[in-house]
């Protein structure tokens, strides 16, 4: 995973939900669904809104699943899928 989309993507996450303490959200293996309370079903939507924004790219459908939100890393890795291709 490209170390600027790393940072890139914890900034969204941070933004969106509003997580002022960025250091809960430092590493590739933070778990998102159930260590961060801020996302809840409805701000995976808004989440995935910024990040389609942020990076300019729309998340199909099909793609969007909960293994792409386990963790930080894997939502960055997810972002570096879709915009290196």
């Amino acid at each position: 995973m490209n170390s600027s989309t790393f940072e890139s993507v914890k900034d969204v996450i941070a933004d969106t939900l509003g997580i002022a303490d960025r250091a809960r959200i430092a590493e590739a293996s933070t778990p998102l669904f159930g260590n961060i309370p801020e996302l809840d079903s409805f701000a995976v939507l808004s989440l995935a809104a910024a990040l389609e924004a942020r990076f300019g790219f729309q998340i199909d459908d099909e793609d969007f699943t909960g293994e792409i939100f386990e963790t930080v890393g894997s939502l960055a890795a997810f972002i570096d899928r879709h915009i290196t291709h």
